[in-house]
């Protein structure tokens, strides 16, 4: 489930929730709510496509994710993980929680 919130100082943020409620992406903050609804649109599409992941190494040697766009744009950073396994399984469960998720608004 994606959860899109106003921030504090009225711009917008999402984040894509596992089923079992874990934080998996998070966005970026964007200044309107149809850009942050388009940014959740664009994750819907490019979720499914390997390509689309950027993975990485934090200078800590944790392991995160960016999803990106076709146009390279970040959309979505993932949390940290311990592992470089954790962090193909957050993968795996951006691929099949994205495509059909539904938004709520907090």
């Amino acid at each position: 489930m994606f959860e899109l919130k106003k921030t504090d100082k009225g711009g917008f943020h999402f984040t894509l929730k596992a089923k079992n409620g874990q934080v998996i992406l998070s966005s970026e903050t964007y200044s309107g709510k149809s850009a942050a609804e388009n940014g959740i649109a664009s994750v819907k599409k490019n979720a499914p496509d390997d390509g689309r992941y950027e993975r990485k190494t934090a200078k800590n040697g944790k392991f995160y994710f960016n999803l990106k766009a076709t146009n390279g744009q970040i959309i979505g950073t993932s949390q940290m993980y311990a592992s470089e396994a954790g962090m193909e399984n957050g993968i795996d469960s951006v691929k099949n929680n994205a495509p059909g998720a539904e938004t709520r608004e907090l």
